[in-house]
């Protein structure tokens, strides 16, 4: 027999928690009050990277389970979805705002700022929490760089790791202090809060980034975006860095059998952990170690990111253009063909 919905109390707000018993992750027997309790036992961490970030939710009601598979635009069918438009019926401590997509249609998302709103979402069944990089009110400014360092088939973490040391090291040089994290895969994201920019302008930085970073690893990085031109290389995805794109936030929890989080990290400690070592189950004993180690990220003074644009401009004089966009996009100011380079040839 189910057990009773309960009511929690998060930071003095209640919260309901319905079929608390219920399992999400069988292999470890981790149920829906096991990832409340999770979400509240790094709670200021979880907060501070989703603090009145406009957030989609990546919800999995029915648990994670072999074979189960999320929606997607190619598939709707599915036992998992995204939902990046607040729901109708939440609680008057849910704070919203108004986002543009980039179609131009427009809608309301949640913005977390309470614990109380990251343990609600979780009682959605809400497991990878996505945040756009911008603060409400001020949704169309970027004011948080982030780089994904995602590995391509014939690489892994440790590969993702050796290109994040040097793109440390790349975007130091632009005056740019950067933090990673992994991604609860088998990638690593490096953040940096920036002056606010435009997101074409934050793209554009984060494009200038990645070719420099592959230039100095050309037989291991690649801003390659068509899949046929990457190779066995770390893949620098810059389009994470345009309007709408799903990124997980830190002590996000993957939809995976062990229950990895994305786990913000130190640079100093970066070299000798893997993904593994970061669940549902050990995140929070290394928490109360060690508590937020991006505490000094959210802390640190906006940086400029004009010298990396000053990169990308320099690109442009020699013979560089802008990159495609993701498929959903309308065409894009100087952006080239979105037609991969094997079917632009037949097409010639």
């Amino acid at each position: 027999m189910a057990t009773p919905a309960m009511q929690l109390d998060v930071q003095g707000i209640e919260v309901r928690l319905s079929s608390p018993d219920k399992i999400y992750f069988e292999d470890l027997g981790i149920s829906k009050l096991d990832l409340a309790n999770y979400a509240m036992s790094v709670g200021d961490g979880f907060l501070a990277g989703l603090r009145r970030r406009p957030t989609t939710l990546e919800r999995w009601p029915g648990g994670v389970r072999e074979g189960m598979k999320l929606t997607t635009r190619a598939d709707g069918k599915g036992d998992a979805f995204y939902q990046k438009r607040a729901p109708e019926k939440r609680p008057d401590w849910v704070d919203v705002a108004e986002i543009t997509f980039p179609s131009g249609r427009t809608a309301t998302a949640i913005t977390p700022s309470n614990l109380a709103t990251i343990v609600w979402a979780v009682n959605l069944g809400t497991l990878r929490f996505h945040p756009w990089p911008v603060t409400a009110p001020r949704v169309d400014l970027v004011d948080q760089l982030r780089i994904d360092l995602d590995p391509q088939p014939g690489t892994d973490f440790g590969d993702a790791v050796g290109a994040a040391l040097e793109l440390r090291q790349v975007m130091g040089e632009l005056g740019l202090e950067s933090y990673p994290k992994t991604s609860g895969g088998r990638g690593v994201h490096v953040f940096c809060m920036i002056e606010p920019v435009p997101f074409v302008v934050a793209r554009h930085a984060v494009i200038a980034i990645g070719r420099e970073l592959a230039h100095r690893m050309p037989e291991k990085v690649t801003v390659e975006w068509w899949k046929e031109l990457r190779g066995q290389r770390i893949f620098v995805d810059f389009n994470q860095m345009a309007r709408d794109r799903l990124m997980a936030s830190p002590y996000s929890v993957r939809p995976v059998p062990q229950a990895r989080v994305s786990a913000p990290l130190t640079w100093d400690e970066l070299p000798d952990v893997r993904p593994d070592d970061f669940t549902v189950v050990t995140m929070p004993q290394r928490y109360r170690e060690h508590g937020d180690v991006w505490a000094p990220l959210y802390a640190s003074k906006p940086q400029s990111i004009d010298p990396a644009l000053r990169l990308y401009e320099l690109g442009l004089e020699q013979g560089l253009t802008d990159m495609p966009y993701p498929p959903e996009y309308p065409k894009m100011p100087g952006e080239p063909p979105r037609v991969q380079p094997s079917r632009q040839r037949k097409i010639d």
